[in-house]
C-alpha cells in the first residue's frame, strides 16, 4: 500500500521537512518517491507499483501546475474512464 504526507503552513524549510516525513514512511511504497512543494504547503508520496508499473509517478499536477494531488489507492475502471474522456 503506498504512503503519503503533507502538511499546512510552514516556512522555507518545507522541503527539508516533506523529504523526511517520505523518507520515514519509506517502507509503504519502494518503487517511488515524490515531493511537492509551494507556499504554505507540501506533499509527498511514496509508491508501491502494482498495475502501471512504469507510470503513475506522484504527486500529480494540472497542465498549468494550479492543482496537484497525491492518492492511494486504484481506479480499477481506468480502461473505461479514460474512453469517455478520450
Amino acid at each position: 500500500m503506498c504512503g503519503i504526507a503533507g502538511f499546512i503552513g510552514g516556512d522555507a524549510e518545507v522541503a527539508g521537512i516533506i523529504d523526511r516525513m517520505a523518507s520515514v514512511i519509506g517502507h509503504r511504497g519502494p518503487d517511488d518517491k515524490g515531493t511537492l512543494t509551494g507556499p504554505g504547503f507540501a506533499l509527498g508520496h511514496r509508491r508501491l507499483a502494482i498495475i502501471d508499473l512504469a507510470g503513475g509517478h506522484q504527486p500529480m499536477v494540472n497542465a498549468d501546475r494550479t492543482l496537484a494531488i497525491v492518492f492511494n489507492g486504484e481506479i480499477y475502471n481506468f480502461r473505461q474512464l479514460m474512453a469517455e474522456l478520450k
